[in-house]
């Protein structure tokens, strides 16, 4: 098959397409000939030498924690699935390629409505956007505050938050474009980051309240003023460190306020987990995507051979929503 490898760690350049071995299926896995994978932020860190894909090197590193595509064979003790059927998941890597093999329990039939792109697009910020709101414990009424409300981790997690009840979703962007494109979403406070203060912004429109729940994906640069943000008993989940990783705080405030930090991730967690949370997406999320009031928004679509000029788009941040490789 073609798949696009990390020949050595570096810039888009380093990105290979070319030939390499078929994966193999085992007996609880589906065999699938992918027509549509999309970037992560992830990627562009294992491109770049960091966060590599869990457990032994493989002998090609290929990246890619997405897929759609459909079933070309099943395990034989494959549950559910049926070679034919159209299918999207989680990856902890490889699917940057014309084939992938996947566990059963991670995938994910697609809603018929769905294109290719649309359901390449969806699984990583889909499942981890809902994942992170239910480990803040997110109920109805409480309000909401998402950084890099343009991503595509932002974009789910403003339309999840809004399906869930949140009363005041607020979000951070880098433009007025982005985050006039996010209101269309659901966003109810936008606030522009090069201009604005957030955590002042948030306290004006909460009358001094605060936020109860922060989804942040920046950590170092905005760790005091996310703590300035947050109401009492405020809770936020980290799952991206784009703005640093160490931070000098005051911990009282912690205290103080009785607030709850935790940081999260996806790819390195065990399978039982990463199928609770796929179970817990197509119960909870999927049926407002196929319904449509859930919107997978794409930004660009590149073939599979050009993913390096995808990775140097995304590297200017200038994308509102997902980017998107189709295999040929």
């Amino acid at each position: 098959m073609k798949a696009v490898v990390i020949t050595r760690p570096g810039g888009p350049e380093v990105l290979e397409y070319r030939e390499v071995p078929d994966p193999v299926a085992g007996p609880e896995d589906l065999l699938i000939r992918v027509r549509a994978t999309a970037l992560n932020r992830a990627d562009l860190l294992q491109r770049m030498g960091g966060y590599p894909q869990p457990g032994p090197r493989p002998a090609f590193e290929i990246p890619g924690l997405e897929y759609a595509g459909e079933v070309i064979a099943v395990g034989e003790r494959v549950e559910g699935f049926a070679v034919g059927d159209r299918v999207m998941g989680l990856l902890a890597g490889g699917g940057y390629a014309e084939l992938v093999a996947t566990h059963y329990r991670l995938a994910v039939k697609v809603p018929d409505v769905l294109s290719w792109e649309e359901a390449g697009a969806t699984p990583e910020v889909f499942i981890t956007a809902h994942d992170a709101l239910l480990q803040c414990g997110l109920v109805a009424g409480e309000r909401v505050l998402i950084h890099a409300a343009g991503s595509g981790v932002g974009v789910a997690a403003i339309q999840i938050a809004k399906v869930m009840g949140a009363s005041l979703v607020a979000g951070t962007a880098g433009s007025a474009e982005k985050l006039a494109r996010a209101a269309e979403l659901g966003l109810d406070l936008g606030i522009n980051y090069r201009e604005q203060d957030f955590a002042e912004e948030v306290l004006r429109a909460t009358e001094g309240k605060g936020v109860d729940v922060i989804l942040d994906v920046i950590g170092a640069e905005y760790w005091e003023r996310n703590l300035r943000a947050l109401a009492v008993k405020g809770r936020m989940v980290v799952v991206g460190l784009m703005g640093g990783t160490g931070a000098s705080t005051n911990l009282g405030v912690l205290l103080q306020k009785r607030l709850q930090v935790r940081g999260t991730t996806l790819r390195a967690r065990p399978m039982e987990e990463k199928a609770a949370a796929t179970r817990a997406f197509e119960k909870s999320v999927l049926p407002h995507i196929a319904s449509g009031r859930v919107k997978v928004v794409i930004d660009r679509v590149y073939a599979l051979r050009d993913a390096a000029e995808a990775h140097a788009y995304m590297a200017t941040n200038a994308n509102f929503g997902k980017i998107v490789l189709v295999a040929e």
